[in-house]
């Protein structure tokens, strides 16, 4: 679900928090050592997105916002915010070439690069995945 957030609406916010859960607390926060990654430039984005990040002369950058039950990848476009909702479910993250991953979800896809020397992303990449296998819900088989 891709939808503009630039301002406040609480049924916008119980959309949000149906998907992928509400806001980590400050504890939790603290516990997991920061939910947030660092900016990441955008190399490449599915139709949709693309057609948001031309509007803007800017350098394209998004964040990812970690969440109980998946991530919210925000950017900004002029004066809007937008955030792409990905739950756990339907989250795809591939690191296709050497200094880029992909984050897909559906239709909706959007790549960033990610050089050696940038460890944070790396390190926030690692966070992310071990923190969506470690909630995995259990499977029938292993009852």
């Amino acid at each position: 679900m891709l939808i503009n957030n630039s301002y406040k609406n609480p049924e916008l916010i119980r959309k949000i928090n149906n998907e992928v859960g509400p806001p980590f607390t400050l504890i939790e926060r603290i516990k997991l050592g920061g939910i947030g990654s660092p900016k990441l430039h955008i190399t490449a984005s599915s139709i949709e997105i693309h057609n948001l990040l031309i509007l803007d002369n800017k350098i394209k950058t998004c964040t990812i916002e970690l969440r109980p039950k998946g991530i919210l990848v925000g950017f900004g476009v002029g004066l809007a915010t937008y955030v792409l909702v990905i739950p756990f479910y339907k989250l795809n993250l591939y690191k296709g070439k050497a200094e880029e991953y992909s984050i897909y979800k559906d239709q909706y896809f959007i790549k960033f690069k990610a050089n050696k020397t940038d460890t944070a992303i790396h390190k926030y990449i690692k966070k992310l995945l071990d923190y969506k296998v470690d909630h995995k819900p259990t499977d029938i088989q292993d009852l």
